[in-house]
């Protein structure tokens, strides 16, 4: 009578993380793949370039066991082209070598490698190392995703600001003369009405994406959407100079006005027939600019009258239509045609206000 032979090995779970061993050894290999083979999933690799081609496949290992002692291309040159390489660099490496010298060591640590195993090794630190280094790698990606999903809410601008250290996590304000400009949609009240919630989310969404990778890449601080308003500023974080901050302000809300027809196209492919026009205003001159809230929460913004003044500007327009400030046209006329326009009673201002169309650019 035939009597099965029983596997009495633990089954390796199929979500486990990749092992890739490299070491051109078989005793190595197969020491290592007892140690490590009920837990993690193991591939191996006999030399360098099979490592590497490994690495560069569909699917990548989660962590490396890597011998330095190898004929051919050795474990530093194999390092150092994984680090070299943005596919491979996130990819975690350990050093697994008879080599016991500290230099040795320093030389690996200093290449990329977060650790350094020597030989013979001990079953229970290597698998508790490799544990350590793939739980500490899954902590790290997941507040890689968390930063990526945060940095959706906020400008580049602020987001870069803020990883610089430049805008630190505290209530706090300062003054700086800005350049600010408001936008909003003409007649957006009877649109909203007329649009059903999903035609309008669709519809504003892609209003907003568009508004917004201009702001990108004119390198202002998109502050906030409001309702169908958007509001940027430009001189903080970053700055290039007061007339350079107000030409790109400018320029940004051209290439607005010009990118609204393309908005309209989108809306006709989403089933969405309606007109679409923005009015633009903007002023130059001091701002609060700063985190304000409390403790728990808190936002970056500015205050001040040219911030309201902006906002007027805006509303005294007309569809299609870029009013500046008198200060902005002090600065940026050299750059831009314009004209000038008669003085503006706006709300909440107790003379008239001077204040020019801009019509484009000059050359």
């Amino acid at each position: 009578m035939n009597i099965p032979i029983m596997n009495t090995k633990p089954e390796v779970p199929q979500a486990a993380k990749i092992v890739l061993v490299v070491d051109d050894s078989p005793d190595n290999i197969m020491v290592l793949k007892e140690v490590l083979g009920s837990e993690f999933a193991i591939r191996v690799a006999t030399s360098g370039p099979k490592a590497l081609e490994i690495c560069h496949g569909a699917v990548k290992p989660d962590i490396i066991l890597l011998d330095i002692m190898m004929p051919g291309m050795d474990g530093y040159e194999v390092c150092a082209r994984l680090k070299a390489d943005a596919e491979t660099a996130g990819i975690p490496v350990i050093f697994v070598t008879a080599m016991t010298d500290e230099q040795d060591e320093a030389k690996g640590l200093g290449m990329g490698a977060i650790d350094y195993i020597t030989k013979p090794i001990s079953p229970t630190i290597v698998i508790q190392r490799v544990r350590n280094h793939l739980e500490l790698r899954a902590a790290r990606l997941a507040l890689e995703g968390l930063s990526r999903h945060y940095s959706s809410y906020l400008s580049p601008e602020l987001v870069e600001g803020i990883r610089a250290g430049s805008i630190a996590g505290k209530i706090g304000a300062q003054r700086k003369e800005l350049t600010v400009m408001f936008s909003d949609i003409e007649d957006f009240t009877p649109k909203s009405e007329r649009l059903g919630p999903e035609a309008l989310t669709l519809a504003l969404n892609s209003y907003f994406e568009a508004m917004a990778r201009i702001v990108a890449k004119h390198r202002g601080t998109l502050d906030k959407f409001i309702g169908d308003s958007v509001m940027v500023f430009f001189g903080d974080p970053e700055s290039q100079g007061l007339r350079e901050d107000a030409v790109a302000c400018v320029a940004m809300a051209l290439e607005m006005q010009a990118q609204i027809p393309l908005v309209v196209e989108g809306w006709k492919r989403l089933g969405i027939e309606e007109s679409l026009g923005i009015r633009i205003g903007m002023a130059t001159g001091p701002c609060t600019v700063g985190n304000f809230g409390s403790s728990s929460q808190l936002t970056y913004t500015i205050f001040g009258s040219t911030v309201n003044l902006a906002s007027r500007l805006e509303s005294s327009g007309g569809p299609g239509k870029i009013v500046v400030s008198e200060r902005t046209w002090e600065l940026i006329g050299a750059d831009f045609t314009g004209r000038a326009l008669a003085p503006l009673s706006l709300k909440g201002m107790a003379q008239p206000t001077s204040a020019y169309e801009i019509l484009g650019a000059k050359g």
